[in-house]
């Protein structure tokens, strides 16, 4: 199944995150709402709040997404802004013990990173507004990734912000050749890095395209996170590499509170609440908004699991 989900359903599956007449089709699926909701906990402010509110109270922590991505508007960037700092106002009021229970995670071309003219210049200023306004409300903010285009600019953003407010984190993909050079580099200086396999089809030239490279290249990029001066944050649903991180915070002789684990709302929910009792700190991924579609679509091709049950809701 592996082989034939990687090399055949993956790439169509990412294909049609990329386009307009399916996601208009599936919108009107009637099965559509009851898949997104298994993903995505609504499209307003007030249903992720209620979604941070049950993960708090059952002693995880959370990060926040308001998805959206690739705005070429700079209004859009602008409305994208007000919706962060709106959402980081309802979480300042609903932040518990200990720090560091609530997080934002944005993406840069939602900011205006894309823009023709002075894209980078842009998103920066905005991840800067965003980033000092969590600051003073003790809310954490990771700068998600992207597709490899934007992987210099995302990095060279990040450093800047760091520059002033060292607790920006950013986010690693172990699919990209490069990114057991950025491990080392973030690790060494400190860094907040969430480390994820990767949700982008990517070429060749610069990522690992088989299943087994990737989990090689994940395995020492968290050797070296793990290893490092940073705050490593295991970005994965694969039983291996949870178990693997467990192995390895050990072996460097880190304490539950120097690490944490990582996983998507709805995804492994009891894998979630068992290792959240067993002492480690669980920070569950909570993505919120109405463009939800290109993220829903990148969940089902990362893991074969996501397809089934999306397969077993259009069956019931």
């Amino acid at each position: 199944m592996g082989t034939v989900f990687d090399t055949v359903l993956r790439p169509a599956i990412v294909a049609a995150s990329r386009s307009e007449r399916v996601k208009v089709a599936s919108e009107r699926w009637p099965v559509t709402e009851r898949v997104v909701r298994r993903f995505v906990p609504g499209e307003s402010l007030a249903e992720a709040m209620a979604a941070v509110g049950a993960e708090l109270a059952d002693g995880l922590a959370v990060t926040v997404d308001f998805l959206g991505e690739d705005t070429l508007d700079e209004s859009q960037a602008d409305a994208t802004v007000s919706a962060y700092l709106a959402l980081l106002e309802s979480l300042s009021t609903a932040r518990s013990t200990p720090d560091g229970s609530v997080e934002v995670s944005m993406k840069l071309t939602a900011l205006g990173l894309g823009l023709p003219e002075h894209g980078a210049k842009i998103a920066e200023e905005n991840a800067r507004t965003i980033v000092e306004a969590a600051d003073g409300l003790g809310v954490l903010v990771t700068v998600d990734a992207e597709n490899h285009t934007t992987v210099d600019r995302r990095l060279a953003i990040v450093r800047s912000l760091r520059d002033d407010f060292p607790d920006t984190g950013t986010v690693l993909q172990a699919c990209l050749r490069r990114t057991e050079d950025d491990c080392a580099e973030f690790a060494a200086s400190g860094a907040r890095i969430r480390l994820c396999k990767g949700a982008y089809a990517e070429p060749a030239a610069v990522a690992f395209t088989e299943r087994r490279q990737v989990d090689d290249n994940y395995l020492r990029c968290l050797r070296t996170l793990m290893r490092g001066r940073g705050y490593p944050m295991v970005a994965t649903h694969d039983p291996t590499m949870i178990d693997a991180a467990t192995i390895l915070a050990d072996e460097f002789g880190r304490a539950p509170g120097t690490w944490e684990h990582q996983m998507l709302y709805g995804i492994r929910v009891d894998e979630q609440r068992r290792l959240a009792a067993a002492g480690a700190r669980v920070r569950v991924y909570i993505p919120y908004g109405e463009q939800w579609y290109g993220y829903l679509v990148r969940r089902l091709a990362e893991r074969p699991a996501n397809l089934g049950f999306f397969l077993r809701a259009l069956a019931g």
